[in-house]
């Protein structure tokens, strides 16, 4: 017999169980475990037992528990990991001195567990496979939309006919929490723009004579573009998350199925409320925006000398009754969108940790990426409708 081999850790802070490997004539070998096994000391020596005996060729294995303190699955685990042979594949492996109890336990471990829970490298898919995954997402995706919008369109009629259905004090908490807690941000975005605008116009129209026309470009711009722009921007970042954020948690924590098993449809208790008040806020959001986005124009040309009626006297004579009614109509069709996806993502929240979260970024890209191509589209049909023959 070969004297034994007593393996200590590199880690003299989970020094706490010893581990004695006898080997014996014939391939025969006999491991001796001592001590406190946890999960901070099973690790080192799993590895270093691990290559221990992987480097010797045993034929039978008998592996002595008797004076070893089994803390958690983990050493438990470990003995199941000896005794299928994975450390010694061409060796029978024996394990003595466990109590009845912890017996039974180990035999609901099995080989196929650490199979099943191995760390193994994903997949590398082909390029084809990739473009077919992401197309059939789409598509999913798209039809989940076409539900939606469906759902909404039948709860809207009902609401309608008996506006008290409608929970208007969810409507005023949104209306509230989304629209008067955003004044000073859109008040302040809204007024850099208008002043950046200003500022970047000066110079180029100071070569033709011709500064006069930032009252007329500040105006125009503001009221059409950028005010209901900066609206909806600042309402995709607070109102559209906050509504996939509200969904996607109650979602998460089956509060939406509950509702379902009361009877209660999801899109007309909580959407249509959401939607409304989106609707209803941004356009005045927006008209608060186009002003503070003059207001950031003219001081811009009071400090280049022009008095406050020139100022306003150009203004008003390019900006007319149309150009407002533009802006609004892009605003309420921003906040359609807005609410409309918000709700959509909290909706489509999955299970996990981190769901609410996907939720919320999807809402927040998606509300400004149709944003964006609403406001162009609807400035170029605007263009060619109204362009001169």
């Amino acid at each position: 017999m070969r004297p034994c081999v007593l393996m200590q850790p590199q880690d003299q802070s989970v020094s706490r169980v010893a581990i004695q490997v006898e080997e014996h004539p014939a391939g025969h070998a006999k491991v001796t475990l001592e001590g406190r096994l946890d999960s901070e000391t099973a690790g080192p020596w799993w590895r270093d037992l691990e290559k221990r005996l992987q480097a010797r060729p045993i034929t039978s294995l008998e592996v002595d528990a008797s004076r070893l303190d089994l803390q958690g699955g983990i050493g438990i685990a470990l003995l199941r990991f000896i005794q299928d042979g994975a450390m010694t594949p061409r060796a029978s492996v024996t394990i003595s001195g466990l109590s009845p109890t912890r017996q039974k336990i180990m035999e609901v471990f099995t080989r196929e567990d650490f199979r099943t829970h191995q760390a193994r490298r994903p997949e590398r898919l082909s390029f084809a496979t990739e473009v077919g995954v992401v197309t059939r997402a789409m598509l999913k995706d798209v039809g989940e939309q076409v539900t939606f919008i469906g759902a909404v369109v039948r709860a809207v009629p009902g609401v309608i006919i008996r506006p008290k259905r409608l929970r208007w004090q969810e409507v005023k908490r949104v209306l509230e929490s989304a629209g008067a807690n955003a004044l000073p941000m859109v008040a302040l975005f809204s007024w850099l723009v208008g002043l950046v605008l200003a500022l970047e116009a000066a110079h180029p129209l100071a070569k033709l004579g011709a500064q006069i026309f930032i009252a007329d470009m500040i105006g125009f711009a503001s009221i059409r573009d950028t005010g209901p722009l900066v609206t909806a921007i600042m309402l995709a970042g607070r109102s559209g998350s906050a509504f996939a954020a509200e969904l996607g948690t109650m979602k998460v924590n089956e509060e939406l199925d509950a509702l379902k098993t009361m009877g209660l449809e999801p899109v007309r208790f909580l959407v249509i409320q959401r939607v409304l008040a989106a609707m209803l806020l941004s356009p005045l959001l927006a008209l608060y925006a186009m002003a503070m986005g003059i207001l950031g124009g003219v001081m811009v040309m009071r400090f280049l000398g022009f008095p406050p009626r020139m100022i306003f006297h150009q203004i008003l004579g390019r900006v007319q009754v149309g150009d407002l009614s533009v802006g609004l109509l892009k605003s309420l069709l921003f906040g359609l969108i807005i609410g409309g996806v918000g709700c959509l993502r909290g909706l489509q929240t999955k299970q996990g940790a981190r769901a609410v979260g996907d939720s919320t970024t999807r809402s927040v890209v998606a509300c400004i990426i149709l944003i964006i191509l609403a406001n162009t589209l609807f400035s170029a049909v605007d263009y060619f409708l109204t362009r001169p023959s």
